[in-house]
């Protein structure tokens, strides 16, 4: 199930290398999404919470060295830095940013496996005592976005990876519209770039079978004309 698998997030201008290690980490036992540069990694973080960040250094406007600063000020998800570049001080500098631990460019895939459960390894458990968030209620429904879990009169429902990573979408930004163009760039839910978002549309309607009373007069997963869709929790 993805909501058991470690969650890794990938931020990199390079297409291809991107590609690469989505895939090499998918393979090998990770749930993977990617980020093609930091603003667009801020959006994947405020819809999904992420065990770890695969970094670029060098990246296009903020830099890689810059993104890590400010997360620090919020998270400390574990970053695993790349770059180019070999030389101590670039490692000190991105260490200093707040990195876990550095790569250089090129990379034995292998290598990169090993650093990123090594990384993992030495997480601390989160404390039993800490309060876990509050479940999404939609009347009978209930998500726990952490978990990815939906419950209806108490009883799990299924949920495809799309349905869990659409919901948490708009479950993390309750009473904003997002627009299918967003919501294809947070859950991928959209392969075919011709269908003008159609697939969302298709998601949705599956999602409004299992959480509305009435999927055809949505209370709790909404339409909004011209803009697209938004989630109204109880």
């Amino acid at each position: 199930m993805v909501a058991d698998l470690p969650h890794i997030l990938v931020v990199d201008d390079d297409d291809r290398l991107r590609e690469l290690l989505r895939k090499y980490l998918s393979d090998n036992g990770f749930f993977v999404l990617t980020a093609t540069d930091a603003q667009n990694a801020r959006a994947k973080l405020v819809s999904l919470s992420f065990d770890l960040i695969v970094l670029d250094l060098m990246m296009p406007g903020e830099s890689g060295l810059d993104f890590a600063a400010d997360l620090r000020k919020t998270s400390d998800v574990p970053i695993l830095m790349l770059t180019a570049m070999g030389e101590a001080e670039d490692r000190i500098r991105g260490l200093e940013n707040g990195a876990d631990d550095y790569l250089t460019k090129p990379f034995e895939p292998r290598e990169l496996l090993l650093r990123v459960n090594n990384i993992l390894k030495r997480v601390p458990q989160r404390d039993e005592d800490i309060i876990a968030p509050q479940p999404i209620m939609m009347g009978a429904a209930s998500f726990d976005m952490e978990r990815g879990v939906l419950t209806v009169d108490g009883q799990p429902v299924r949920l495809t990876t799309v349905e869990v990573l659409l919901l948490k979408a708009l479950a993390a930004q309750p009473g904003e519209p997002l627009s299918r163009d967003d919501l294809i760039e947070r859950t991928g839910a959209d392969a075919d770039v011709n269908s003008g978002g159609r697939a969302v549309d298709v998601q949705v309607t599956r999602l409004r079978r299992k959480i509305e009373a009435d999927p055809k007069l949505p209370r709790y997963l909404q339409t909004v004309r011209g803009k697209g869709y938004v989630l109204m929790p109880d």
